[in-house]
C-alpha cells in the first residue's frame, strides 16, 4: 500500500474507525465503492461513466460530502509482472489529484485481477456478458476495498 498524504492528515485511529471510498480508476468510467472500517464491510455504490474530468470530479466531491470518508483507495493498475504501465501513471495523477482536492490520504492498492474477479462474482449472481457492463467498475472498486480491509488484517 502507497499513502500520499501531502497535508499529514492522515490519523490511523481516526481513520481506522470511519467511511472509506474505494475507486476502481479507468479512462472511460471510474467505479465507486463505500466501506466501513469498523466491520469492514465493502459494498458497489455506483460507476461514474465519463471522461470529463470536470464532470468526475463534480460527482467524487458529491459522494464525499453525503459519505464523509477518512480514508479514498484508490486501485493501482499494473502489469502482471508489477511493472507500471501508461495507465499506472494517470492513475496515480488522479490519486493526487482527490488528495489534493479533498485533503484526505489517499492509498494506493494493486488491483491485478479485480476487473476478473469483480466478473466472476457477478458471473456467480447471474449478471452475464453486456448485462455487467453498468456494474462492473463499482463491483471492481469493492473487490479493491476487500483487498484493503484484507491487508489491515495481516
Amino acid at each position: 500500500m502507497q499513502l500520499i498524504d501531502n497535508e499529514n492528515v492522515y490519523d490511523k485511529n481516526q481513520v481506522q474507525s470511519g467511511t472509506v471510498l474505494a475507486f476502481d480508476f479507468g479512462e472511460r468510467r471510474i467505479g465507486v465503492a463505500v466501506g466501513e472500517h469498523l466491520i469492514h464491510s465493502a459494498n458497489p455504490l455506483v460507476t461514474i461513466d465519463s471522461e470529463s474530468n470536470e464532470v468526475r470530479f463534480t460527482a467524487i466531491t458529491q459522494l464525499v460530502s453525503e459519505w464523509r470518508p477518512t480514508l479514498l483507495i484508490v486501485g493501482l493498475p499494473l502489469s502482471l509482472d508489477g511493472s507500471e504501465t501508461e495507465v499506472t501513471q494517470l492513475c496515480k495523477k488522479f490519486a493526487r489529484r482527490l488528495n489534493g482536492r479533498f485533503n484526505l490520504p489517499v492509498a494506493l492498492i494493486d488491483e491485478r485481477y479485480s476487473s476478473a474477479e469483480a466478473s466472476q462474482l457477478l458471473n456467480e449472481t447471474g449478471i452475464r456478458g453486456r448485462a455487467q457492463k453498468a456494474m462492473l467498475d463499482q463491483v471492481a472498486a469493492q473487490t479493491i476495498l476487500r483487498s484493503y480491509f484484507d491487508s489491515l488484517s495481516q
